[in-house]
């Protein structure tokens, strides 16, 4: 008899990597996670890692208090280039913050188990690249003591109204909207791992602490079913907030009449790659933290493959948008379209430009071959040459569309000065420096949803 099998030769599929590493219990995924937070002695690379964003943290403090003594003035701003660094680093971390929601709102809703690991430090990051974004708004009104009150939508004797038919006005929403929104998100996710920590801490000033932020929980059914409600209902509010605040962003450009800005893509473009540049600062944050901390068992190289994966489609919609910004100049017949475009390829700000090319549309490609999405090193790279693009992006979008207008009289170039450096740099150290507060004193992993994937939780049918 002919063993042979005479239908089509089957051929076993590789399994998926998993979300979490076989062996774990219960106990050792509080004991893991919790160990960090209630640890007695804090580990010397989280001194030097506070210590390295507290230094620039005081470069702010410098630079801010230079700018409310003498003004905007000590900013490379000048005419035609009204816009400078303030607007480029405001849209920047508007930007990166946008990963946290989606990770944590959206695939949430579509039930995707692998955003467990990551989701409560991206949320993290989320609030912290909104507070380094508001202060930009806030410090170029440069007396904000003065000036910032008049953002809020409210009659006052002054007879200054606000200018609602302003996209900078519905800025003012958006942004506080979301970091509203998200800030609560974050905080209903965090109340049934606070309860653990208070349980488990052995002092009394911390255990008071957890206990007074977990506001009572004792894990009873009705405490589970009024915060599954919130958390669902948080996370569809969230799920609008991610698509419109960078779509009300761009507004600040779009419903301009100067070249290069006025383009009815740039609302799915800005949100695109605010997604682009939000997961590439994840995997920026992911990939030290899962090798510091030893969490290889729960941060897995199908949480790192995904992401890449997110990138990689997302990184084509950002170089479709360029092909189409090019596209337009050329297909408008408009002089000041076209010139723009060649501006941003051939003028002295030409190398910016084929940089973020390179970076956004080029480097991306790597990871449509798996070997490149689930190596540490290349997912690295990529991610850190991504967010430098996504930067030199915002640069050629604010200063070419402004330093040669109309008139090649009142042509004019941009140079940033020490103080605007000073700033930026300052801000990212703000956000190192929020960043190992929060994963010294807080879990940065989701304890209680890191326990529903393992197998014990499963509830078997009974028949």
């Amino acid at each position: 008899m002919d063993n042979r099998l005479n239908s089509k030769t089957l051929v076993a599929e590789p399994e998926k990597p998993p979300i979490i590493e076989p062996g774990h219990t219960f106990g050792s995924v509080s004991d893991k996670i919790g160990s960090f937070v209630l640890a007695h002695r804090t580990p010397k690379g989280w001194w030097v890692g506070f210590g390295i964003g507290f230094i620039l943290v005081m470069l702010l403090g410098q630079t801010l208090a230079n700018l409310l003594l003498r003004g905007t003035g000590i900013w490379g701003v000048t005419n035609p280039v009204g816009w400078g660094f303030d607007i480029i680093n405001f849209v920047w971390w508007i930007g990166i913050g946008h990963a946290g929601t989606l990770i944590s709102a959206i695939l949430l809703l579509l039930r995707q188990e692998w955003r467990t690991s990551i989701n409560r430090f991206a949320e993290a990051m989320t609030l912290f690249a909104v507070a380094c974004a508001a202060m930009y708004p806030l410090f170029h009104t440069g007396r904000p003591w003065l000036a910032f009150y008049w953002l809020f939508p409210y009659p006052n004797t002054m007879g200054i109204w606000p200018q609602f038919r302003s996209p900078l006005m519905w800025d003012v929403f958006a942004v506080s909207t979301y970091g509203t929104v998200s800030l609560l998100f974050w905080f209903v996710g965090l109340i049934p791992d606070l309860a653990t920590l208070r349980d488990r801490s052995r002092k009394r000033i911390p255990r008071f602490i957890y206990g007074m932020l977990a506001m009572g929980w004792r894990g009873s059914a009705r405490h589970w079913n009024r915060y599954e409600t919130a958390y669902l209902l948080l996370a569809g509010l969230s799920t609008p907030l991610v698509l419109s605040v960078h779509t009300i962003v761009s507004f600040d450009f779009a419903v301009a009449v100067i070249p290069g800005w006025h383009a009815t893509i740039f609302p799915p473009y800005f949100v695109a790659g605010a997604i682009f540049a939000g997961f590439a600062m994840v995997l920026i944050l992911a990939i030290p933290i899962r090798a510091f901390y030893r969490l290889e068992d729960f941060i897995t190289l199908r949480h790192l493959e995904n992401m890449a994966k997110i990138i990689l489609v997302t990184g084509l919609i950002v170089s479709y948008g360029y092909m189409m910004e090019a596209f337009f100049g050329w297909y408008s017949a408009n002089p000041y379209e076209s010139y723009m475009i060649l501006n941003r390829m051939k003028g002295p700000y030409a190398t910016i430009y084929w940089l973020l090319i390179a970076c956004n549309a080029l480097a991306p490609q790597v990871f449509w071959l798996k070997s490149m999405r689930t190596s540490i090193p290349a997912l690295f790279s990529v991610s850190v040459i991504v967010s430098f693009g996504m930067w030199f992006e915002r640069f050629i979008i604010v200063v070419t569309s402004l330093h040669r207008d109309f008139l090649p009289s009142s042509w004019g170039m941009y140079y940033p000065t020490k103080w605007d450096f000073g700033m930026f740099f300052g801000t990212i150290g703000l956000f190192i420096s929020l960043l190992f507060l929060f994963l010294r004193f807080l879990p940065m992993i989701s304890i209680f949803e890191m326990r529903t994937i393992l197998p014990q939780a499963e509830v078997k049918e009974v028949k």
